[in-house]
């Protein structure tokens, strides 16, 4: 448990960094991350910081795959999690 609750620290502070560097990207005119990157870490259990990000840096709010699609992503992480705990802990 202790290696699941770090690893989802990490995860989610690299979700978070990754989404304001994309924007200093954008506004740099720079090289971008790959959108397919920012889902990514999401999915593998970044949600909650891509979305932090997301709104903290204004960041990829206007289009509404992020704006649905990581929430979604976040609520379907809390069900899987309920889920195996409760087979897990039966």
């Amino acid at each position: 448990m202790k290696y699941l609750l770090i690893y989802l620290l990490i995860i989610n502070v690299l979700a978070f960094l990754v989404m304001g560097a994309d924007k200093r990207r954008a506004r740099n005119q720079a090289w971008r991350i790959p959108e397919k990157t920012l889902f990514f870490l999401s999915i593998i259990g970044g949600s909650p910081g891509s979305i932090l990000g997301m709104y903290l840096f204004r960041h990829k709010t206007r289009h509404w795959y992020f704006v649905v699609g990581m929430p979604l992503i976040l609520v379907a992480q809390i069900v899987l999690a309920i889920l195996v705990y409760y087979v897990t802990h039966r």
